[in-house]
């Protein structure tokens, strides 16, 4: 695509009326009213106890909600091709932020990790920015070098390079759980972007031996795994979220106790309303209520795979990679948590989507589903341009 196309193409999506999707919007809207309720009814006792007001947290994850759709409705307007084009400023900007935060003094350091910007009041985690900084550039790097990327392992080995910086910057922070996620979600893409797969199998083996001696030959990370593994062993110490945990999920039962009426988040589970609110959810609104809001992040994960199945046919290759980014990273990262939350995975420390209480979590999936919107918007108008270049499409 020239320059002189691009503009034109541009030009004339400009003139047309946005076209949302109404079934993105739908589950967005959906999985943010459900975090709401789920956050204010986790945090209300502890926000009480020790800030004094019961809806301190509503107050602040409405704020930031606001904050995050605000973000999204600036970036449907925002030509997708300009994240093709700035991709490799976009990367350098992730990769400096994650450079940034393990400078003393700048980043600032919370349970002995060093993942935060502050900004005033507030502390910014740059990982949730840097990781979709790094996979825009993967998916303009997958429409640039396909043809290297599909025939050479030296295809592969450049973008994989770039996933490693980030993920040793990731790993210094530390920050186990997001680099896992940046790993598996930009091995994703390139293998869909034409990787051979006997390249990306021998890669992803050793990116998971390397994960493995670094889980067994790390103090704290080698207790997290043993922990996961026998929580009952110990669980009034190492055990303890998880043995919580695990109670408020078998207390729900099938219809939950009622919503507002959990006994685990009273001061028992830590975390609650953040990395452990779908416990929360679970013991409040049972099995039916897990099964409600896993089908609502399967609906968004199958949406943004369509979308990005439609920009393919349209030729929109690079939109196609980042819808494709998006439902993986969703995917993942929701399947993360809520094994941490039922003991199926060692605890990661990663947030639930748009449910869980974060300010820079909840802002930037936000902000991210206004691409995938745009996404949407751009192939719905690519598909209409089409219908009237044809003799008799335009009525």
């Amino acid at each position: 695509m020239n320059a002189t196309t691009m503009g034109y193409g541009m030009r004339a999506r400009e003139r047309m009326p946005f076209a949302w999707d109404s079934v993105i919007v739908g589950l967005s809207a959906a999985l943010l009213l459900v975090g709401l309720v789920m956050v204010t009814s986790a945090s209300m006792s502890v926000a009480a106890k020790d800030l004094g007001d019961p809806f301190y947290f509503l107050e602040r994850q409405l704020l930031f909600g606001l904050c995050g759709v605000a973000a999204a409705w600036v970036l449907t307007r925002v030509p997708s091709e300009v994240w093709e084009k700035h991709s490799l400023v976009l990367l350098l900007f992730g990769l400096a932020l994650l450079m940034m935060v393990l400078i003393p003094g700048l980043g600032a350091k919370i349970n002995g990790a060093r993942r935060w910007l502050r900004f005033g009041p507030m502390n910014f985690q740059v990982s949730e920015l840097a990781k979709v900084l790094v996979l825009s550039w993967i998916c303009s790097y997958c429409v640039r070098k396909r043809e290297e990327l599909a025939t050479t392992f030296a295809g592969l080995l450049k973008p994989v390079g770039v996933l490693g910086v980030a993920g040793v910057l990731l790993l210094a922070e530390p920050d186990f759980g997001a680099s896992t996620v940046l790993f598996a979600t930009g091995f994703a893409v390139l293998f869909v972007a034409g990787a051979r797969l006997r390249y990306v199998i021998a890669l992803v083996l050793a990116v998971a031996a390397t994960f493995a001696v670094l889980a067994l030959t790390s103090a704290y990370r080698l207790k997290r795994l043993t922990v996961f593994l026998h929580p009952w062993d110990d669980p009034y110490n190492g055990g303890f979220q998880l043995t919580q945990s695990l109670i408020a999920i078998g207390r729900g039962g099938w219809f939950g106790v009622g919503l507002g009426s959990s006994i685990q988040k009273l001061f028992y589970l830590p975390e609650a309303h953040t990395d452990f609110v779908f416990a929360v959810l679970a013991e409040e609104l049972g099995l039916v209520g897990v099964i409600a809001v896993i089908g609502l992040f399967v609906a968004l994960v199958w949406r943004a795979f369509q979308i990005s199945r439609m920009a393919q046919r349209a030729g929109l290759n690079f939109q196609s990679y980042v819808a494709l980014a998006f439902g993986m990273w969703v995917g993942l990262q929701a399947s993360v948590n809520i094994g941490v939350n039922m003991g199926v995975l060692p605890t990661k420390g990663l947030t639930l989507p748009l449910l869980s209480y974060g300010r820079s979590s909840l802002i930037v999936s936000l902000a991210w589903l206004g691409v995938l919107l745009r996404i949407h918007h751009e192939v719905k108008c690519s598909s209409r341009s089409a219908v009237m270049r044809i003799p008799g499409g335009a009525r």
